[in-house]
This record gives C-alpha cells, structure tokens and sequence, in this order.
C-alpha cells in the first residue's frame, strides 16, 4: 500500500475516524487498533512477511524482559546476544547471503576455482532494515540500563510496528516513542491541519518532483553509452532531486500522518541539499539512520575521543557500515567510503561542527562564500549519487567515464524543460521555509486565502502528475 495510492487515501480516512471516534479517546482501545491498523498496512505488500515481523517483535519483547529480571550479568548478556544474533541473522539471511555467496563465488574464479554457489530466491521483506533496527537499539538501551523492559505487547508491538514509520522509517528510539504510545492522546485540530500539511508537501516531493526526475534519471542511467556528457550530468543531477524528493517526501507523509493520531515521529531530513559541507550534509540528511550510527556504532567505538587515527578509523567503519545497510552491493559501500573520503577534511581539522545552524539563517540571501560553499559540497554530492544509482562499480566508472569527454560541452540532449521549471518552484519553496521543521511548516502564518489558494493549486498539480505509481526507492533497503 503506497502512500501515494488510492488505497492509503481510503485506509487513512477510516483508521483516523475509527481511532478518534470509534475508541472514544481510551489509550488501550487506540493502541490495538493502530497495532491491527499497522498489521493489515504491511500484510498488503505481502500477507507472507508478516509472521517475519511479528516474530521480530516477540522476540525482543521476550529478551528485553528476561534481560531486565535477570538477576546475573551473565544471563543477561546471553539474551542480549541471542536476540542480536538472530535479528542480525535474518538480516543476513535476506539482504545479504546471496552478496557474500555470489562475492566469494566470483573471488574464487578469479583464483581460476569454478564455483556455482547456491543462492536464495526470496523477495526482499519490506522494511526489514528498518523495523530491525528498532529492536535492536531497544535491546542494546536495555542491555545498557538506559531504559527498562515494557511489559505491555500490545505497546511494545505499536512501537515496532507504526504503519507511518514501519517500511522507510525514520528508526524510531522506544525512549522518544513509546512514552507518547502509553500516554493519553486527545485530538488537536492545529496539530491535525500541521500533519495535513506536511503529508501534501511530502506527496508533492513524491508525485511532482520524484517521479519527475526519475522518468528522465532512468532513461538516462538505463542507457549511458547513448548520451552525451552533459546529458549524463542532467541524469545524474535529475537523480539527486529524486532520491531526495522521494525518500524526505516519504518521510514528511509519514511525520505528518502520525501527527493525525497526536504522535510526533523523529524528524529525518532537514534541507540537506543547502549544506556547505559535507558534515553538515550528514546532520540533515537521513537524520534517525546518521544519530543511529552514532549512538550505536561510533561512540562505543570511541567517537571523536583519542587520536586523529582513531578519528578517521571510526568514521570510516560507521560510513562503510551504512553503505553495506543500504543494500548488498559494492556500489553501496564505494558510495559510503567516498563520503567518508570527502568528510575527512572536516575530521582531521576539526571544523565537522562549523556549521551546526541553517545557512543564511534569517536572512533572504546566502554571501558569495556561502554559495561557494553549497555548490561544492552538492556537486560532491551529485558525485556519489551516481554509485549509489548504477547497478554496479564498472557502470559507476563507465557513466562517470561518459561525463569526462569532450561531449561534456555540448548541448545536452535531454532538457526537460518543464522539470526544471518544476524543480526552480521546488527549491524556491524549500529555500523560503529553510528554518521550519519542513517547507511548508511556517505557511500558516500567510493569509488565509492566500494558503488556501496555494493549498488547492499544489493539490491540482499533485493530481495532474499522479500517473503510474511508482514504489519509494527506500522500500529495496
């Protein structure tokens, strides 16, 4: 069920009315049917998959418990690690067996070993990536003493399991999430009208910008040996606003419908493309994934404590550790070692944290420096965007090949020019409410009429550009 569909505007109406009207505000009542709400949202992908999700959820739930009752460290830390040992083992299993059985096939033929490994076909279970990981930073929080086991399935199962959240995120924290799903929640008119909001900007990201660039992005990737240089740098840069439009529109449909049931959902984009370097390109993008890594993986390992080694080691094992999250492929990993490569800079000198506030911040006008400063980090950006969208590193080198020619100078042959009227109104928007929570959050503050009238022209070119559907692009991770 995508959010963009027919079917998620017939289920969302009726959930909402029957979780403000039907459970007459009784939090226990509210809870069970968005734990049946969430569990006939992800059936629909496939019926099959759900047992994988629910078993995922018992299993934490029971470890967590028997990690808090147990009386020695011993006991507690084998639960721990049985639970880790399988929620990382299906996740192997899925997402990664076929990589490594496929990687070790091919290094043997290279050592002049035929080997034909046996290899799973399975559809990859949606989500896996992600509703996995709220178990395990809920695990490791109990295993750290941070917080105490819940003993309520039913809440414990919504945290897991949020239909807004379950398939693309953001990862939820159960310190952040599950006090607001056992707390009483009453309707909120502004909050509803701020949730409606942000789920038209997010499917206005999706439907017009996403979808847009990916019909031009594909036909171009799909084909770079047709194509001239500067035509493969427009398929490249259509990439970059899909991957973008896509994953923060999914994003923003998934905060503002939780809003609708008086929940607030951690904020996973936050205008990375005005980045003016590539650290600070790190806090905005892809928010929930980066403080994941960096609660779970980089301070255990050190953080930035110690010596510039162990500085440059640390980030280098949680972007590498990121790529491989992304998906089982080498393209994935050269994707994370190279912003790894360009972040370093910033690490070794110390200046990751310069730009901790939004560019140009009250102000109408980034300076000279500051737009100096964009452009070089989104042209790196754009730089990465390419492995991570070929189908493997000798496609990467190949495009990138196609683009260092001397046809880079020429006209490019594809120039959609309605795109790029689509994608100035774009920037345009997100530019202007840079400083709010996402585009559209300070639009309340304009006239009446003027909102409204903008409200019902973005929703007519939304049903204007609603073609085929099209799946997100994080629901492969």
């Amino acid at each position: 069920m995508l959010f963009n569909s027919i079917s998620f505007a017939i289920f969302l109406p009726i959930v909402f009315i029957l979780y403000w009207i039907g459970t007459r505000g009784k939090v226990k009542l509210q809870n069970i049917l968005l734990l049946f709400s969430s569990y006939f949202f992800y059936a629909c992908w496939d019926w099959r998959f759900l047992f994988l999700l629910m078993f995922s959820t018992f299993l934490d739930y029971y470890t967590g418990i028997r990690m808090s009752e147990a009386q020695q460290h011993q006991n507690k830390k084998f639960w721990f690690w049985l639970s880790i040992s399988i929620n990382l083992g299906f996740l192997g299993v899925f997402k990664y067996y076929n990589f490594f059985a496929e990687s070790f096939a091919a290094g043997l033929e290279k050592l002049g070993v035929t080997c034909n490994p046996w290899t799973l076909q399975v559809i990859l279970p949606v989500g896996i990536s992600f509703y996995t990981f709220h178990g395990l930073s809920y695990v490791i929080d109990i295993y750290k003493n941070r917080i105490q086991a819940e003993k309520n399935f039913i809440d414990y199962s919504v945290f897991v399991s949020f239909f807004p959240l379950l398939v693309a995120g953001p990862i939820e924290r159960a310190t952040h999430l599950l006090p607001q799903i056992q707390s009483p929640r009453t309707f909120n008119y502004l909050n509803a009208v701020k949730g409606l909001r942000q789920i038209l900007w997010g499917l206005f990201k999706k439907v017009v910008i996403a979808d847009q660039c990916a019909e031009y992005a594909n036909l171009i990737f799909d084909h770079p040996g047709e194509y001239s240089g500067s035509t493969l740098i427009i398929g490249a840069l259509f990439f970059t606003f899909q991957i973008y439009g896509d994953f923060s529109g999914y994003s923003d449909i998934a905060l503002g419908t939780a809003r609708l049931f008086g929940i607030e959902l951690l904020r996973n984009f936050s205008f990375p493309y005005f980045s003016r370097d590539i650290a600070e390109f790190w806090r905005r993008w892809h928010i929930s994934l980066s403080t994941w890594f960096r609660d779970y993986l980089y301070i255990p390992l050190g953080g930035s404590k110690g010596s510039v080694w162990m500085k440059i080691r640390n980030t280098f094992i949680i972007f590498l550790v990121s790529g491989f999250w992304h998906g089982a492929n080498w393209t994935f990993i050269l994707w994370g070692f190279l912003n790894a490569l360009f972040i370093m800079p910033s690490i070794i000198f110390n200046t990751n944290r310069n730009n901790l506030e939004i560019v140009a911040k009250e102000k109408l006008f980034p300076t000279f420096t500051e737009v100096f400063k964009i452009a070089i980090t989104f042209s790196l950006t754009v730089f990465v965007w390419i492995f991570f969208r070929a189908k493997d590193i000798t496609e990467a080198f190949q495009y990138i090949g196609g683009i260092l020619t001397p046809s880079l100078f020429t006209l490019p042959t594809v120039l959609p020019f309605q795109v790029f009227a689509l994608l100035a109104f774009f920037n345009g928007m997100e530019w202007m409410g840079r400083e709010g929570q996402y585009a559209l959050d300070t639009f309340w503050l304009t006239p009446r009429i003027v909102r409204w009238s903008f409200y019902l022209v973005l929703g007519c070119i939304i049903f204007l550009y609603q073609g085929k559907q099209q799946t997100f692009i994080y629901f492969q991770f």
